[in-house]
């Protein structure tokens, strides 16, 4: 089983982007085969309907085509003011928009639809991004994706890694198995039917 893995973030140090590489050894442990996708290898500009009417950028197309090829998803997620980045909207909101006179892409939801997605977070806080998590379910669940019913967050997340981007507490790297079991467990059987 294929899982797509990625971070709200683009930063160097990001908690989240080390969750995620942390995400990717575990599913690989798992005996899954994790994709690891960064953000910052697409460019992806601020949405903006002038500039899509132009032609859908194809770096958007690519992202699309990443999260279409993918049944399972860990979604790691800063907290910013108590929500989700831009970041991660922007990206969502490109690849959830139909490409006008594309067979494949003119159905705005393909990418998301069935897809099983864990949500997970880190962040400097101790709820550890609880709160990003409660805005994005919303979001996730009316672009037709099934999320798992576990979800972890990394709270003190300035104390969690080791140098090399380890998790250091058993009840993260607990944590962090369940979601991911969880979600090839249900990617699996969604894909049976």
């Amino acid at each position: 089983m294929e899982i797509l893995i990625f971070a709200g973030s683009t930063r160097q140090d990001s908690y989240n982007r080390k969750l995620a590489r942390a995400a990717a050894e575990i599913a690989a442990d798992q005996g899954a085969q994790p994709t690891l996708l960064e953000l910052a290898d697409y460019d992806i500009p601020l949405y903006n309907a002038d500039l899509e009417a132009r032609g859908t950028p194809p770096d958007v197309i690519r992202f699309k085509q990443a999260l279409h090829s993918h049944a399972a998803w860990i979604i790691c997620s800063p907290e910013y003011n108590g929500s989700y980045p831009a970041l991660l909207k922007n990206a969502i909101d490109w690849a959830s928009s139909p490409v006008k006179g594309d067979a494949q892409w003119a159905d705005g939801v393909l990418p998301f639809r069935n897809k099983v997605v864990g949500m997970t977070s880190a962040s400097p806080g101790a709820l550890g991004g609880l709160r990003a998590q409660s805005h994005l379910a919303p979001l996730l669940l009316n672009l037709e994706c099934w999320l798992a019913p576990r979800s972890h967050a990394v709270g003190l997340a300035a104390e969690a890694f080791d140098g090399q981007g380890h998790l250091l507490r058993p009840q993260d790297q607990k944590g962090m198995q369940a979601v991911i079991a969880q979600v090839l467990w249900a990617a699996q059987r969604l894909q049976a039917q």
